[in-house]
């Protein structure tokens, strides 16, 4: 899709109402939904942090932009994710640390990305963080400065392969809370994206085939 396309289409993603569990549902693994029916998230009192589905151009089309998490000990290392993380004393609101860790992540500062929308929220069980996801876009297209620190990569995804019914794949693996068990991921090239990240951009792309 080209960008000056995708631009006539942000209104009507402002308006659309957002289909939440259905969407997040479609890339989650049975053992994942009977623990998220059968628990509160107020109960668990979870931690708070925050990403951005950040869009740009680039050659005039239109891209999505994840990153490749640092290989480092912890539960998220190595994992493709959208740039955001933990709120932090001194954000105002949660699509501010979004934006603050997007510019920490990848570089992009924040006077440069236009903010859509907030998405729905979605519990990340092994790390006990409810992660609020924000759409937002670039009209400009954009040089990333990656931190070494937290980020290994970066990937550009078309919004049409994001879009193209054939990325979705299910594999075998062995996760936090289960072992050899069906998951399904987005497949882009040689990188596999499930979990939470995997339920944000389904919402995303069902918002898309709702509009376009």
């Amino acid at each position: 899709m080209e960008f000056s396309e995708f631009l006539k289409y942000v209104p009507k993603i402002t308006k659309e109402s957002l289909p939440a569990s259905d969407a997040h549902a479609k890339m989650i693994p049975p053992e994942r939904i009977e623990f998220l029916r059968t628990h509160s998230f107020a109960d668990l009192v979870p931690k708070r942090a925050a990403v951005l589905m950040l869009l740009y151009p680039k050659k005039k089309e239109t891209h999505l932009a994840l990153i490749v998490r640092n290989s480092y000990p912890g539960i998220h290392a190595s994992q493709i994710a959208f740039p955001g993380g933990k709120v932090e004393v001194f954000d105002a609101d949660l699509s501010q640390t979004a934006l603050r860790e997007t510019h920490e992540e990848i570089g992009i500062p924040s006077d440069m990305i236009s903010l859509v929308k907030a998405f729905s929220e979605v519990y990340i069980p092994p790390s006990n963080y409810l992660v609020s996801p924000f759409l937002g876009f670039s009209e400009k297209e954009l040089s990333f400065n990656l931190n070494p620190e937290e980020v290994s990569g970066i990937i550009e995804l078309p919004l049409g392969d994001f879009l193209d019914d054939s990325l979705v794949v299910n594999v075998n693996m062995s996760t936090s809370y289960a072992s050899n068990i069906s998951v399904p991921a987005f497949q882009i090239n040689e990188h596999l994206v499930w979990g939470a990240t995997a339920m944000m951009m389904s919402e995303l792309k069902e918002i898309f085939k709702k509009i376009i």
